[in-house]
């Protein structure tokens, strides 16, 4: 029978939404332990949220006279979407521009070599509070940034990143882990 009570919406954690850390870093394995100090929190998402795209892309097999016999696989997608909003924030331009190409501070003046640079691998953490107070944790261990939007710069509008987050699969074949848990009573 349907239950409303496992209905429910999301919003960002209350130490923020996405978290980064080096690849290797060692994954958090449950919805509430706490990130280990290597995880730098991303800072605001836009208003749009995360978008999270399991798309499964097929082909078909037919026999002669045209019945459907077999479905083949031929791509499984895991990606991630949001906007970064914190456009002054040195570790947000780090993750759109590279490691490499970004130095300085905000106070002694931030300098951007816009070139092609491999953006690497890392682990990332979304962290989601849903409704009643349950937590969400998404952990995607091996994550490739896949792509980068435009970026618009206009006197009404908040400048930030719209960045797409590919997972790839870890040593188990896993490409993401979800944890969740009611709130604690």
């Amino acid at each position: 029978m349907p239950d409303s009570s496992n209905v429910t919406a999301s919003k960002p954690g209350i130490s923020g939404a996405l978290h980064r850390a080096p690849a290797g870093t060692t994954l958090p394995t449950d919805a509430t332990t706490a990130l280990n100090a290597a995880f730098i929190d991303m800072g605001y998402l836009s208003d749009e949220g995360l978008t999270h795209d399991q798309s499964v892309t097929t082909e078909v097999s037919k026999a002669f006279g045209g019945d459907i016999v077999n479905v083949f696989q031929t791509e499984r997608k895991d990606d991630f979407r949001f906007t970064l909003l914190e456009s002054l924030r040195l570790e947000v331009l780090k993750m759109v521009y590279g490691e490499s190409n970004v130095s300085g501070s905000l106070s002694t003046g931030i300098t951007i070599n816009a070139k092609p640079a491999d953006l690497g691998e890392y682990v990332y953490v979304i962290d989601l509070i849903l409704k009643d107070n349950a937590v969400e944790r998404i952990v995607i261990p091996k994550g490739r940034i896949s792509g980068v939007g435009e970026t618009v710069y206009q006197d009404n509008d908040n400048i930030g990143f719209e960045t797409t987050i590919t997972a790839l699969s870890d040593a188990s074949g896993n490409t993401h882990y979800a944890y969740i848990k009611a709130a604690s009573a």
